[in-house]
């Protein structure tokens, strides 16, 4: 059975650079296999205890996927969504939808703009220092909305109470 799971993490990139934690935050809550965090990480933490530490590594391909030179594409400047001076590492939504893109600034080459939308974690191994905070069977209201209920985190407008 699917269980809800929270945990603290520090991410850190192939060379130990750190470059996300919880630390000093809230940790992280969600429902096994939802996608709600990414599938390598999902899938290590699925025989962990409340109060287990440890590293786990998740290879690219499990993480946000292999670079994809197909995402990266030029473009004239003049079409961009977007006012005022850009820089190479800008990263911007290509239209005014949550779904649309977003894109990295990879490259200015006179009037056009080289722009990548693989994700900038695409094709970096990653390391996560996870500590367990909770873990438990998801109930079956949880299982049915797609998260968890506990203490108030139900934001995702769904309409239930929690």
């Amino acid at each position: 059975m699917p269980r809800i799971v929270s945990f603290h993490y520090t991410l850190r990139d192939p060379g130990g650079r750190v470059l996300d934690t919880s630390a000093g935050g809230d940790p992280v809550t969600y429902l096994e296999g939802a996608g709600q965090i990414i599938d390598g990480l999902d899938t290590r933490l699925r025989a962990a205890i409340a109060g287990q530490k440890s590293r786990v590594e998740v290879p690219a391909r499990e993480a946000y996927g292999e670079r994809d030179p197909a995402q990266t594409q030029r473009v004239k400047r003049e079409v961009l969504p977007v006012e005022g001076e850009i820089n190479v590492g800008d990263q911007f939504q290509t239209g005014p939808h949550r779904s649309d893109p977003v894109v990295t600034v990879a490259a200015l080459e006179g009037d056009e703009v080289v722009l990548d939308a693989n994700h900038p974690l695409a094709g970096v191994d990653l390391t996560f220092d996870v500590e367990v905070v909770t873990a438990r069977e998801a109930t079956a209201e949880e299982l049915g909305h797609g998260h968890s209920h506990g203490e108030g985190s139900c934001g995702s407008g769904c309409g239930c109470a929690g």
